[in-house]
């Protein structure tokens, strides 16, 4: 699904990524891991467009994404959320939801003002139905009409997700979905992140610390350390990897 050819980007005189490939295939529950500051959220970045690189290429479905707009990869089905919350507070968990969907509405102004002969009521409602199927899957149907800025942390990060999933993605990128979590809240979010892989078929590309979650719920791992990939592989072969441990885990005595 996902092709990234010696990635390359830098900040000043920083490199940020230096020559960093790998392949995501379709359906996978995918994890980059890291120390601090190893260029995860670059990465992503990249791949959803925020940053060009300064060399390499992203393919996505076989299609050149590197020059493309972030607002272009929405459309092709590659959703996101952050590391920092992103949420409009003052706007209700459903509009927030349904922001998530406005690439994806079809009546511009003019067809607008003819609610009924342009299919304008048939959009809404599947607008409606779909954001309460997600409302239903993250179970916040009884938070839809409370202002997400009102909400707990674990809560907002839900609403995040929701509004990623509106999209309609065949790509999520999940950045430290459960950072900040306590472990009921770590444990309902893994739960979610599972089944949007398994029953509702999107890739999923993920960073995240907690290394129990990753270890459990991955199919496949890359590690990065300062802006290099030194391995990629099972959970298995991630944790028995010496690198690894040296890098990312601390070295054993």
């Amino acid at each position: 699904m996902l092709a990234l050819k010696n990635i390359s980007i830098q900040f000043g005189g920083i490199k940020a990524l230096s020559d960093v490939s790998f392949e995501v295939e379709n359906n996978s529950l995918f994890s980059i891991i890291g120390p601090n500051g190893a260029g995860k959220t670059t990465l992503l970045n990249v791949i959803s467009g925020r940053y060009k690189p300064i060399s390499g290429e992203i393919y996505y479905k076989g299609k050149n994404l590197t020059q493309l707009h972030p607002n272009k990869r929405a459309s092709l089905g590659i959703g996101r959320t952050f590391q920092n919350l992103a949420l409009f507070n003052h706007m209700t968990v459903l509009e927030n939801i349904y922001i998530g969907r406005h690439h994806l509405l079809k009546n511009n102004f003019l067809k607008g003002s003819f609610y009924w002969l342009f299919g304008g009521q048939r959009e809404e409602i599947e607008n409606r139905l779909e954001a309460e199927r997600i409302l239903d899957f993250l179970e916040i149907s009884d938070i839809r009409k409370t202002l997400a800025g009102t909400l707990s942390y674990g809560l907002r990060k839900r609403v995040e997700l929701a509004r990623a999933i509106a999209i309609k993605p065949n790509l999520i990128l999940l950045d430290e979905p459960m950072a900040g979590m306590n472990q009921e809240e770590k444990e309902d979010m893994a739960r979610f992140i599972i089944d949007l892989n398994r029953e509702w078929n999107i890739t999923v590309i993920m960073i995240e610390h907690d290394m129990g979650v990753v270890m459990d719920i991955s199919k496949k791992i890359i590690v990065l350390d300062f802006g290099e990939k030194i391995a990629e592989g099972s959970p298995e072969e991630i944790i028995n990897n010496s690198r690894v441990q040296q890098a990312y885990l601390g070295e054993q005595e």
